[in-house]
């Protein structure tokens, strides 16, 4: 057994996981092979963007650290990834759609946008050389990505919320409010931006406080309610 190494120190990208799949699907999902594919599939598409989100047989067909997971003393991996595939299809994990009369087949999350983009394909309301596959997300500025990987997913007023910050503070004084945040237990934007707010009225750096002064401002002061005990 390769033993792993652990998860690198500072900010790491997370992939959102809907809850149904803890709280439905993985009690259900008995093969390893449609577990790693499964999992494979949400972290995948949750790097695309726009309205129409899916995979394609061969682009994972191609992926050799995919087909790596799956290979088995049993069975040629791109065998053990069709088996996969179909198995999440058939649970309703993921929706496969053939495209037209060729050996190609677009898989797509199992959710209302999933379907919607589903149906369009079967229907031939679209193909998938009319429209250019969904790109990879652009890489956003720091603080957002500060945010997502350690607040909370960056939903359109999320985003809004951290743009004006960005006008209003310095980038790095973003970064450092977050920081505490987390820190101190309390993954909210409210806690970080009252940190910033009194910066702004007090000054940063300024006054200087002991460590214990400083736990104590956070845990039992005028930040408390926003810190998960």
């Amino acid at each position: 057994m390769k033993r792993f190494a652990g998860f690198p120190d500072g900010p790491l990208r997370m992939t959102p996981v809907p809850e149904p799949f803890f709280t439905e699907l993985l009690t259900r999902i008995d093969d390893l092979g449609e577990l790693k594919v499964s999992m494979y599939a949400l972290w995948r598409l949750s790097q695309q963007e726009g309205s129409i989100r899916y995979l394609t047989l061969t682009e994972m067909s191609a992926d050799k650290e995919l087909l790596s997971a799956l290979e088995t003393d049993a069975k040629p991996a791109e065998q053990s990834l069709r088996d996969a595939l179909e198995r999440a299809a058939d649970r309703g994990t993921l929706i496969a759609v053939r495209v037209g009369s060729s050996d190609e087949i677009c898989y797509f999350l199992h959710s209302p946008r999933g379907r919607a983009a589903a149906e369009g394909l079967a229907a031939g309301k679209w193909m998938p050389d009319q429209i250019p596959h969904a790109v990879r997300r652009a890489e956003r500025p720091n603080v957002f990505a500060l945010y997502e990987q350690n607040i909370g997913v960056l939903t359109p007023m999320a985003a809004e919320i951290l743009r004006d910050a960005e006008k209003e503070y310095p980038a790095g004084w973003i970064e450092e409010a977050i920081r505490i945040a987390v820190e101190h237990n309390a993954r909210s934007w409210k806690y970080a931006a009252a940190i910033l707010e009194r910066w702004k009225k007090e000054g940063r750096g300024e006054k200087k406080t002991s460590a214990e002064e400083e736990r104590r401002r956070y845990v039992e002061g005028e930040y408390a309610d926003f810190i998960e005990h």
